[in-house]
């Protein structure tokens, strides 16, 4: 499975099935995520039923605090 993330193409070995999936996998935290898959916003909500396809094209941008 291949998907385009933050405009680098990754190669997955196994299909990975969904948003959640996808953001565990990498380790990255959902409650501090924004998700663009083919254009749309993706609600945090939805994560978990937001599905993948073989070709799509996602943005990640991850919130972190400073002071």
């Amino acid at each position: 499975m291949k998907l385009t993330i933050n405009s680098e193409e990754r190669a997955f070995a196994q299909p990975v099935t969904t948003v959640a999936r996808l953001l565990e996998q990498l380790g990255v935290p959902a409650a501090r995520t924004a998700v663009e898959l083919n254009g749309c916003v993706i609600e945090q909500h939805r994560f978990g039923e937001s599905e993948l396809q073989d070709g799509d094209r996602m943005e990640i941008v991850s919130f972190v605090g400073g002071g």
